[in-house]
């Protein structure tokens, strides 16, 4: 949006009341004002990532350092990093597809799944199309030790156009905190208590990212497929970031012992601290975009899981079923296919 149109004049009422578009203007500046960039080396995609799958539809720049994952009605296509990595900061400047993408799934996510297939962790970001002229929606997710009868979703929507533009995505995984940031807005924190066990990811995992056909849920529980038609469909990846400890998930070494240095240098970096501005951004983010918390849905865990923090006036917006008391209907299935995120959820755009 032009910034210039979001002055004083047009974000408020003549009575002095915020109009809609004038309370988007204070939570878009609110979430601007916490992005200071971060300070981070980026990589040539040689250097830290290999093609997953469809290799065609896979395109590096010249520059070799950006790549466009293609969909087409063939193949989708995929990227995963050379190395497994035991914490890390994991972080991409992401377009995704326009127009017509519904039933397109867009996954940037660390798993282990074909290590520890039976007990794997993962941490997700999954994006999901939509019919043309609706907006993107997107959830984040975990797992930790295989606990994928235990997900912990949590669904959003943007306060940008995610087409028109690139966005900076992160993952943040340490041994005790997890945070997932858009243009360094932090819009969830997972801090890891005793109580949690092997639910927090705990084993080496690589970074992956993939585009891929979700015409059995991803929009509106299935009912719009993918139309390939418009295909291709492309998700472009630039200034791709690998911090952390590389390791060999079956060296003689423990890793948390090999990777001691490593691990204190990711805590000690700007993006491993939540400042009280970045906090506030955080809240305002989740008041105005979250739509679904597992936290709160008291119908999947009577008791919510140990590390939930439940805010009273949070909590009052939803339904026992974790969904806003307004609009929309969100059902939950979960799918597995190789190479892909291990669970997905099902949105009703009926909402929007």
């Amino acid at each position: 949006m032009d910034e210039r149109r979001c002055g004083k004049s047009v974000c408020s009422s003549s009575e002095g009341r915020l109009t809609s578009f004038g309370l988007f203007c204070v939570v878009f500046f609110t979430l601007a004002g916490a992005a200071a960039g971060f300070n981070l080396a980026t990589i040539p995609f040689d250097e830290g990532y290999s093609p997953l799958f469809g290799d065609g539809n896979l395109v590096r720049s010249p520059d070799g350092r950006a790549v466009r994952l293609l969909l087409d009605r063939f193949t989708g296509s995929g990227f995963i990093s050379s190395s497994l990595y035991h914490h890390g900061f994991f972080s991409a400047n992401i377009k995704l597809p326009s127009d017509y993408t519904a039933g397109i799934c867009v996954a940037f996510y660390t798993s282990n799944g074909d290590v520890f297939e039976k007990s794997h962790d993962e941490l997700d970001f999954e994006f999901l199309g939509n019919v043309e002229g609706k907006p993107w929606r997107f959830q984040t997710n975990l797992y930790g030790n295989g606990s994928t009868s235990r997900g912990r979703e949590e669904r959003y929507r943007l306060w940008f156009d995610p087409t028109k533009q690139f966005h900076r995505y992160s993952i943040l995984w340490t041994s005790d905190t997890i945070i997932f940031y858009i243009d360094e807005v932090p819009i969830r924190e997972v801090v890891r208590s005793d109580e949690m066990g092997g639910d927090f990811p705990s084993k080496p995992m690589s970074l992956y990212a993939t585009i891929w056909d979700a015409s059995s849920w991803a929009t509106n529980g299935g009912k719009y497929k993918v139309n390939y038609k418009f295909a291709p469909f492309v998700a472009e990846f630039k200034d791709l970031v690998l911090e952390g400890c590389p390791v060999n998930p079956i060296q003689e070494v423990p890793a948390a012992e090999a990777c001691a240095e490593k691990d204190a240098v990711l805590k000690g970096e700007d993006y491993a601290v939540i400042t009280p501005e970045r906090r506030s951004a955080m809240r305002k983010f989740r008041q105005r975009y979250m739509y679904y918390s597992y936290c709160y849905d008291t119908l999947r865990y009577p008791v919510p899981p140990p590390e939930c923090v439940i805010i009273p006036s949070e909590k009052k917006r939803f339904k026992e079923t974790g969904r806003l008391k307004f609009g929309g209907s969100h059902r939950r299935q979960s799918r597995r296919r190789s190479r892909t995120p291990v669970t997905t959820v099902s949105d009703d755009q009926s909402d929007m």
